[in-house]
């Protein structure tokens, strides 16, 4: 049967249709027989295969006697074999490519939900002296209180974190949410959180535009970012030389995915924080993680060499000098998302400078490619202590496969990847973890993102 299909293609090019027609005839037959053994469960007698058999072996002796050599079938296969995998990777990267897009779009309800809490800020004058009452706190310097910080400019997202964060603490008043997005969505992310209740807890909405001390002198990001080349790499689509796509993540050089390197000069009157991401779901009491013992080092994180995620190797640019002569190859990899931080230690050791230092080094892209990983794993190299796994589980937004029992056990589960639970890619066995701690009672919420 393989053969004939090899030869049905050589005589459509030669142009036999006849031979090509009763070739595919003959093999539509040889394929009944086999479905109606596999039906029955019984093996084909030679009574069945026989006439079979002879009428394809017929007409592979009449396509061989056309000339259709062995050569022949070998270089036709071998081009339309060709064909084929120039024509997959094409489709590869243009799924890529529409995966990207797709991953980075805002859904029409989050548009909704943004619009709709804009029009409450700008319409109502209590919620702007609510915010600022909140803004003088003194809960927001305490340190006897835990802190938590979330960098975002997606709402529903921020409110699920928040959400599933004081739902599952033993003691959620002893709570406190520093939430920084941008100014684009700070009325609708500043109107949220005033009116909604958070069983007690402190939040705090600022925009990032606040900093003035965040600008183009100060950080390299901010005047990369401002670079026109910069935007070009990031924004163009189509092909680039080698023929891979040029869609670039913008999320990459998002100011806001940056602030984790700035959190010292964010809330400096703090000694320890917990950063979370924004795509996360908090499953259990997080205060516990703010007692253990960091052993001097800056951050605690998550190892994820013992996975699919990698060593530095796999990040970093070993066959440049300056890479490979400060950092061993085989170091563990860990994963931003879950991180609780000792704000002293940090700035003992000064890590912004040191990140400051690694984007500089990485202006042309030469030591890693992109994203906040990599920097990170140069800026807090030999300053990290390994937590418990359990305290944070990836990859929701990418593996479909993920053991139920680790999901259960995990302190925080992470939708890492690019089908993030907001969206319609979502991995639907994911999707209840995250929807439960969704405020279905707000109208706004029925509105935009239940319709």
């Amino acid at each position: 049967m393989t053969l004939a299909k090899a030869y049905i293609v050589i005589s459509k090019e030669h142009g036999n249709l006849k031979l090509a027609w009763e070739l595919s005839s003959q093999i539509r037959n040889c394929q009944r027989l086999l479905s109606q053994a596999a039906i029955k469960g019984e093996p084909i007698t030679q009574e069945e295969s026989d006439p079979v058999i002879t009428s394809l072996a017929q007409l592979i002796y009449k396509a061989q006697d056309l000339h259709y050599d062995i050569s022949t079938t070998i270089v036709t296969l071998k081009s339309h074999t060709n064909a084929l995998e120039e024509r997959a990777k094409a489709a590869i990267a243009q799924t890529a490519e529409f995966g990207h897009i797709a991953s980075e779009s805002m859904p029409k309800g989050l548009h909704c939900l943004g619009i709709r809490l804009t029009e409450e800020w700008y319409g109502n004058p209590e919620i702007k002296r609510r915010v600022e009452e909140q803004r003088n706190s003194p809960r927001l310097v305490d340190n006897n209180l835990y802190h938590f910080c979330v960098f975002s400019d997606n709402v529903l997202a921020t409110a699920v974190v928040v959400n599933s964060t004081v739902s599952n603490a033993d003691h959620p008043q002893q709570l406190v949410f520093h939430i920084v997005t941008d100014r684009v969505n700070y009325p609708a992310m500043a109107a949220w959180f005033v009116l909604n209740d958070f069983k007690g807890c402190t939040v705090e909405v600022r925009s990032i535009e606040e900093f003035s001390w965040l600008n183009a002198s100060y950080s390299p990001v901010v005047k990369r970012i401002s670079d026109p080349k910069t935007k070009e790499y990031y924004f163009s689509s189509g092909l680039d030389q080698g023929g891979q796509s040029k869609f670039h993540n913008p999320k990459h050089i998002s100011l806001l995915n940056h602030l984790r390197f700035y959190i010292p000069q964010i809330v400096p009157n703090l000694e320890k924080v917990i950063f979370l991401d924004d795509d996360v779901v908090v499953q259990k009491d997080l205060t516990p993680l703010f007692s253990v013992e960091l052993h001097g080092n800056v951050i605690g994180a998550v190892e994820t060499c013992l996975e699919a995620y990698h060593r530095y190797y796999k990040y970093l640019n070993f066959s440049h000098p300056i890479i490979s002569s400060k950092f061993d190859p085989q170091s563990c990899g860990w994963a931003f998302g879950v991180n609780v931080f000792d704000l002293i230690a940090w700035k003992k050791n000064d890590v912004t400078a040191q990140y400051h230092y690694w984007e500089e080094q990485n202006a042309e892209q030469t030591l890693w490619r992109t994203g906040t990983l990599p920097v990170g794993l140069v800026s807090f190299y030999g300053l990290v202590e390994p937590l418990d796994r359990r305290w944070h589980v990836l990859g929701l937004g990418f593996d479909m496969e993920i053991d139920d029992r680790l999901i259960e056990s995990a302190a925080v589960v992470h939708y890492s990847g690019s089908m993030k639970p907001w969206l319609k890619l979502a991995i639907t066995r994911y999707k209840s973890q995250w929807e439960r701690y969704l405020n279905f009672a707000h109208q706004y919420v029925r509105e935009c993102v239940m319709r």
